[in-house]
Order: C-alpha cells, then sequence, then structure tokens
C-alpha cells in the first residue's frame, strides 16, 4: 500500500503559478504510476496529468498543456505538478492518485482506474 500526502496549494493571482507535490510512503513508489486531478465545486473530477512508473511519459489534459508540468522523482518518493499561467478556472481541489501497475510505461487517466488518492490540497486562482 501506499499513502499520499499533497501539498503546495494556496491562493494565487491569475498569470501565476504554483508547484504541488505529493509524497508518497509505503514501498517501492517506484512501482506506481501517478496522477494528478482536479475537481472543483459542482463539476466532475478531471484527470491533469499523469505519468509513468519511471516518469518517462506523461500525458496531459488538453486544457492545461504547455501550462501544466509533471514530474517524479522516485528517490524522494514525490511526484509534482508545476502549473504556470494559472487561470481562475484552474480553481479546484487537487489530488495525486497512485497505481501499482507492472508496465513501465502504462498511464492512467480515469479515477476509477487509481487505487489510493491523497486528501487534496486547494488552489485558488484569483483575477
Amino acid at each position: 500500500q501506499v499513502q499520499l500526502v499533497e501539498s503546495g496549494g494556496g491562493l494565487v493571482q491569475a498569470g501565476g503559478s504554483l508547484r504541488l507535490s505529493c509524497t508518497a510512503s509505503g514501498r517501492a513508489f517506484d512501482m506506481y504510476a501517478m496522477g494528478w486531478f482536479r475537481q472543483a465545486p459542482g463539476k466532475e473530477r478531471e484527470c491533469m496529468s499523469a505519468i509513468s512508473r519511471n516518469g518517462e511519459i506523461t500525458d496531459y489534459l488538453t486544457s492545461v498543456k504547455g501550462r501544466f508540468a509533471i514530474f517524479r522523482d522516485n528517490a524522494k518518493n514525490t511526484v509534482d505538478l508545476l502549473m504556470n499561467s494559472l487561470k481562475p478556472e484552474d480553481t479546484a481541489v487537487y489530488y495525486c492518485a497512485a497505481r501499482a501497475t507492472k508496465s513501465v510505461n502504462n498511464r492512467f487517466l480515469r479515477g476509477r482506474d487509481y487505487d489510493y488518492w491523497g486528501q487534496g490540497t486547494q488552489v485558488t486562482v484569483s483575477s
């Protein structure tokens, strides 16, 4: 099993940047594909980005491509989401998620594919 804790959320003005971090405890972090999701009030949860076990393959939601970047450091058990050029519509609670997978290249873009979730961190972008 793995436990996930997000940090780095906060209030930022439109056009600003934030770096979210997710720290995992437990065994074999490099056996997990990771994802960052967000959920705004009244909206469905959506996947912002996903990253393979070794960090070499990434995916992004179209609306954040070019603005967000996902990184992982398997030695430190962390996966970060760097968010640039933030917009008010990026306001949401952001969650990281993990799923163990045998394939090094697998990524998962649906929430139901993940087994473990953090508690979330609030990101608020003011206009």
